[in-house]
Order: structure tokens, then sequence, then C-alpha cells
């Protein structure tokens, strides 16, 4: 520990409200707030606020980490580290060469789970696979909003993490593609990145929409990226992780499994559909620069589906506000 991991390390509202509900602060000095999402494309720039308010959190994956474990370890959890687990039964799981009894196992080892694979829960469905890399540029943010911008290759999302540090990250359908490479398309975004040290490698990760058939069998329960995933464009896989911790902590103390597979279904439905809107987007610049000017020209839309993303209305709103998008794409 800390374990790092490429990731946007935004903490949209919902998200930091689900991981303060987990007992876990984020301070000022280790964190940097944004205030709305900015879409740039072409020189074009449009930006919404966040609800009521609200914020969101940048905050390094190297110091969301230890946060967490320290609040788990107040809790009174073990927490083993480097230590191999090598298989699970119905008893409990090996570990480092000896069984540890379990009542219940939880699998929340990532998007590769073996845990899933050792519970026979394999059976899943992948689309809109992507490739990610990030990296920190050590430069004082230029705004207090998550910026988004839009190309032909693919996107970049600039996330401020601290008060002189930023994360950048690439997301595209190459894999081959990387930031220096990118970044020549984006010569707004190079500008204000010109004076910036890296002050991280380049690292990058698989990005997928995922959707497992279930999420438990037995005494067995995946969470997290193990459970399936979300575009990484959407900003809520850690969102997602924080409230399916709560949602589960109330099914095992119940012992009804199968509330979680329902709840966990429900949880996924409004990210699923906001990667899917946005997805639209990639890869093709004339529908992104007629869909800013829309944005741009009738401001209430963006603020209402920024509304939707946060959790702050319900999805059934996105066939009114799909319509009215729609409407003003073929009336510019």
């Amino acid at each position: 520990m800390p374990i790092d991991k490429p990731c946007g390390e935004g903490l949209m509202p919902d998200g930091l409200s689900a991981l303060g509900r987990l007992g876990v602060s984020v301070e000022d000095s280790n964190s940097a707030p944004f205030f709305g999402i900015r879409f740039v494309s072409a020189g074009l720039a449009v930006e919404a606020s966040f609800p009521n308010g609200a914020s969101g959190r940048g905050i390094r994956r190297t110091v969301l980490h230890p946060l967490i474990a320290e609040r788990a370890a107040s809790l009174g959890i073990d927490l083993m580290w480097q230590t191999p687990v090598t298989g699970i039964s119905e008893d409990g799981v090996q570990v480092g060469g000896r069984t540890i009894k379990a009542r219940w196992i939880i699998g929340a080892d990532g998007g590769n789970s073996r845990v899933r694979h050792w519970a026979r829960l394999d059976d899943f469905r992948e689309s809109d696979r992507r490739y990610a890399f990030r990296r920190h540029y050590r430069i004082a943010p230029w705004t207090d909003h998550m910026e988004l911008h839009w190309g032909l290759q693919g996107e970049i999302y600039v996330t401020p993490v601290s008060k002189e540090q930023v994360c950048v990250a690439l997301i595209s359908r190459n894999p081959k593609l990387r930031l220096d490479e990118v970044l020549r398309s984006f010569p707004e975004l190079q500008r204000q990145l010109g004076g910036g040290k890296f002050a991280s490698s380049e690292r990058g990760a698989l990005t997928a929409t995922c959707r497992l058939r279930q999420v438990s069998r037995g005494n067995v329960a995946l969470i997290g990226d193990a459970s399936g995933t979300v575009d990484a464009i959407t900003g809520e896989g850690l969102c997602l992780a924080f409230s399916q911790a709560m949602v589960l902590a109330e099914c095992l103390e119940k012992g009804d499994l199968a509330r979680y597979e329902r709840e966990h279904q429900r949880l996924a439905l409004r990210p699923r559909l906001m990667a899917r809107l946005m997805l639209v987007l990639d890869g093709r610049p004339r529908l992104q620069r007629r869909t800013l000017q829309v944005l741009r020209n009738r401001p209430s839309i963006f603020e209402r589906l920024l509304e939707l993303h946060v959790g702050v209305l319900s999805p059934l709103h996105l066939a009114v506000d799909g319509l009215s998008l729609g409407w003003g794409l073929l009336t510019i």
C-alpha cells in the first residue's frame, strides 16, 4: 500500500457522498474540488455546474487508497498485504497456505477477478472496448471544472487532483495511441500543459462496459470492477463501487444476496445510460461540434443532463432531454 492504478481520479458529487457514508473523509489538503463539467471541441467550449452547489473532488489514487485502508483498519479489519489468495471453497478462502473460514466471500479484485472465475460467475457481455492512458502534470489547475476534450481520435479529460497537479487521461479505440502523440491534435490543451513537468509516468488500462449475468452465487458476491464495469468516460467507476458496498453490507446483514442482485442492476442503470449517450459522440467530430453548439445555445439541457449524471434526476428524464437535444441538433 498504496497501490496505484490508471484512473481518471475524479469523484463526482454522488461518489463523494457515497464515500462519506462509508466513513471516509477527503480533505482539502490532499485533493482539489471541481464544480462542474466543461466540454471542449475544436475551439468551442461549454460548461455546466453541478446542481445545488455541489462539488466533486479530484484525488490521487495513491492518496485515496490509504484513506480507505485506514478506515477499514479502524473498524478492526485485518489487512493481510502481500499474502496470496489461491482459491475459495464453501468453507472459506485459501490464503497463504491456510484456509480462513468465512460465512461470506466478497470478490473485490478488479476487472480480471479470480474470485469471479472461481465462483463460476464469468458469464458476461462486454461492449465498447477502449484503451485509457493517464499521466500527471505538475501544474496548477486552470479551471474549477473537470474538462472533457473531444477529438477525432479519442477524448482527453483533465481533473485537478491538488493545488499543484492535474491528471490527464486519454481514452481511445487505438491501443497504440499515447498522450504525447494525440496532444498535438489538442493545441489549446497542449498550450495549457506546456509549462508543466511530468509528475508521474504514463500508465494504461483497458476500459469497457461489462455486464455480468449474475454477481453472486452461494456465499460469494462480487463488487466493484469484479462485478462489471462502465466506460471510464462516465467517471462513475469508484462511485459505483462505494454505492454497491453500502447495499451489500445491508444485504449481508439480512442474509439476502437476492436483493443485492436486484440493487446491483439498479445502481448500474444510470451510469450505463450515460456511457451509451456520451459514446455516441466518440470519433464523430461534426456531431461533437453540433452537440456543443446545442448545449451552448440551450444551457438548461446540459444542466439537466448533469443532474441526471450525478443522480439528482431519474433516468426517465433522459427521454425528454434526449428529444430536446435531438430537436436542437436538427434546428441549429
